[in-house]
């Protein structure tokens, strides 16, 4: 191990990953950021530059990387529907490639390995809440398969990787995250809201509004995964990573309007295929593993992120 932990984070120029490499900095790690760039911008590590614990690496995980590290994040993939949809095959080759490369590299260099999994592994769950425990009810052949099956399959790789080569590894299984720095065009459904109501323009629900979703701030979430990377050598995840406050997707576009002070009027849609009814978090795992629950409620969360919206739409005006 160097005498300051190196640590890699993949996707680090996208949203969660470039908050992660905040953090890691301001722990007073080194920090090896390597991105693509295919939904990561430079725009959310640029003050990161001139950090001398910071060094950017553009590379896309499908390939194999030669680096020294001590601990891995492997936060790489397009998490959003519009942008895991736009290339499927490249979805899935994310996943799976480049979850190989990466635990090649951590059995390699013998490094710690996170993997950033996704609540979509549950699928349109027919458990409610979602515990660790429960095996999904996925669709295998459907338009969200590339990337629900690709985290699937990367899950299944690093518990293989764990049990044949004793490999040091810590699975998340990440639920909806907002925060400033998403992607305004990402199709999900806080930026959405938050976009359409600053532009005054009619906020989009999708089916009857009535759907659920936990929606838990980035900087909840990144503390969660740092304490899952550092928790004791035995606790390997699955770990639930997520608020468990639920809110159906019309009060989400009320609390926006309220917050922007917005004249957007709510219109219905039909809900796309595949999409699941119910999303909630059991956390029971990380409060009593990881000692972590959120603190931060989702109007103070979404106070911010409307005010990064807002900054941003008036510097493209």
């Amino acid at each position: 191990m160097h005498l300051t932990p190196r640590v890699l984070v993949s996707g680090g120029a996208g949203f969660i990953g470039s908050h992660l490499c905040d953090r890691l900095i301001e722990k007073g790690y080194e920090v090896l950021c390597v991105d693509n760039f295919f939904t990561g911008t430079r725009a959310n590590i640029v003050h990161l530059l001139d950090s001398k614990s910071f060094e950017l690496m553009r590379h896309d995980v499908t390939f194999p990387l030669f680096v020294e590290v001590d601990q891995i994040y492997n936060m790489a993939c397009p998490a959003s529907p519009i942008h895991y949809q736009f290339d499927p095959v490249q979805t899935t080759k994310t996943s799976v490639h480049g979850a190989i490369n990466m635990l090649g590299l951590a059995k390699r260099t013998k490094a710690r390995i996170l993997q950033a999994s996704t609540s979509e592994v549950y699928g349109d769950p027919s458990v409610h809440p979602q515990e660790e425990s429960y095996w999904g009810n996925v669709n295998p052949i459907g338009p969200r398969s590339c990337y629900d099956e690709g985290k699937r399959c990367a899950e299944t790789l690093f518990f293989d990787y764990y049990r044949q080569h004793n490999l040091d590894i810590k699975v998340a299984r990440i639920f909806n995250t907002y925060g400033p720095r998403m992607h305004p065009n990402d199709g999900r459904v806080v930026s959405n809201f938050i976009v359409q109501a600053l532009k005054g323009e009619d906020i989009t629900l999708y089916g009857d509004g009535q759907q659920t979703r936990s929606f838990c701030y980035v900087d909840d979430l990144v503390d969660g995964l740092i304490r899952l990377m550092e928790s004791p050598d035995g606790v390997t995840g699955p770990i639930n990573l997520g608020n468990p406050g639920e809110f159906t997707i019309k009060e989400l576009a009320e609390n926006v309007i309220d917050l922007t002070g917005s004249r957007s009027k709510m219109v219905n849609k039909p809900l796309p295929q595949d999409d699941p009814r119910q999303r909630q978090p059991d956390i029971t795992r990380a409060k009593t593993q990881l000692d972590w629950t959120p603190d931060i409620a989702l109007r103070d969360g979404l106070t911010k992120t409307i005010a990064y919206f807002d900054n941003l739409l008036k510097q493209q005006a």
